[in-house]
């Protein structure tokens, strides 16, 4: 068991243990005096996990009803936060209240949006069931939902009041999504740690299974370290975004059917990697990135691609910023005017 403390304007822990799911209410009993919740959980993951979550809640007297809705990317929109909203309304939540994101990256983005919003705001929990959820997006208070112009452009800063991360959850995640969070792992590894990046190296996705529980308190750990430094995504924050310069394009170019986020972001660190770095660390970063049966390229056209670069949210007004890693451990942010950005990518 593992607790590591996030030191934002709101600090909170993130509760790393094999099992946590079935004392979930306890642990959320010890930092919140609230006894009523919404659980917001969606198709896959409720068949898997809420009966474990609702027993564990009872138990500590907490009174939840729940929201389920289809799994999946295309699910992060305005459709759906209304019905969250509409869902709030109906079971008379107030500020008093909270809600849980159960399931991956996409529920707790959602979950973590409607509460930034609903009252002006209410508390809310962060149980990650998938890889990339607990090493990534369920830590660091961002939250946000897809519009047609782009991915996560309507979103806000909200930290959660717990993060529940239990390594059990991840033995039922299917090959794919188990290597898609893999992405995210690798990315660490890339921007801030090459002895991370040497232990995704020596492993695969038949085995990583076996350091699971080192890697998750590690990325938690180098998020900590950037979150604590830039909150609010204005300097050192933007290495985490490394391959997502190019990957959320990719997500884009796919219309978020059939091409997942890990595959967008290993697909755009090889892409950039291959574009600005030496030849022999694009190799081995590649081999590294194919060991989890991800894509280091796309066949989207570079000039189809482009567009959706200029619409990403990490650029301003005529600029655009991107991460390069000329090491493995040392990322690094540049930035330059998007027609040079252009230019260089068509090069």
């Amino acid at each position: 068991m593992k607790n590591i403390r996030i030191g934002t304007s709101r600090p909170y822990d993130v509760h790393i243990e094999r099992g946590s799911l079935k004392k979930s209410g306890e642990l959320i009993s010890a930092v919140l005096n609230s006894k009523k919740a919404v659980i917001i959980t969606d198709d896959t993951v409720d068949k898997l996990y809420s009966d474990t979550l609702r027993e564990s809640l009872e138990k500590s007297g907490i009174s939840f009803d729940i929201f389920v809705f289809p799994h999946g990317e295309q699910s992060k929109n305005i459709k759906t936060l209304s019905a969250i909203y509409n869902c709030l309304c109906d079971n008379s939540i107030t500020r008093s209240d909270f809600l849980i994101a159960l399931g991956g990256g996409v529920v707790g983005d959602i979950t973590g949006f409607a509460a930034a919003t609903f009252l002006r705001g209410i508390e809310f929990v962060q149980i990650p069931t998938t890889l990339l959820a607990q090493v990534d997006s369920s830590v660091g208070g961002k939250t946000a939902i897809d519009i047609t112009g782009g991915k996560n452009l309507v979103g806000a800063f909200k930290q959660p009041a717990l993060v529940i991360c239990d390594s059990d959850t991840l033995t039922t995640l299917p090959e794919d999504e188990l290597g898609c969070g893999m992405a995210e792992v690798i990315k660490y590894g890339m921007i801030r740690d090459e002895n991370l990046f040497e232990i995704c190296e020596s492993h695969n996705i038949r085995n990583i299974h076996e350091v699971m529980d080192e890697i998750v308190s590690t990325c938690v750990d180098i998020k900590r370290q950037v979150v604590e430094n830039d909150e609010f995504d204005r300097g050192e924050r933007m290495l985490l975004n490394f391959g997502h310069t190019l990957g959320h394009a990719v997500e884009g170019w796919h219309n978020y059917t059939n091409y997942t986020h890990g595959m967008g972001v290993a697909a755009g660190m090889c892409m950039i990697t291959r574009r600005f770095c030496d030849e022999k660390l694009a190799e081995k970063l590649e081999k590294c990135v194919e060991a989890y049966k991800l894509p280091i390229s796309t066949e989207a056209p570079m000039i189809e691609l482009l567009p959706f670069c200029a619409m990403d949210k990490k650029c301003e007004s005529s600029s655009i910023s991107y991460i390069v890693c000329p090491e493995i451990g040392k990322g690094e942010i540049r930035k330059t005017s998007t027609a040079e950005f252009f230019r260089l990518m068509e090069g």
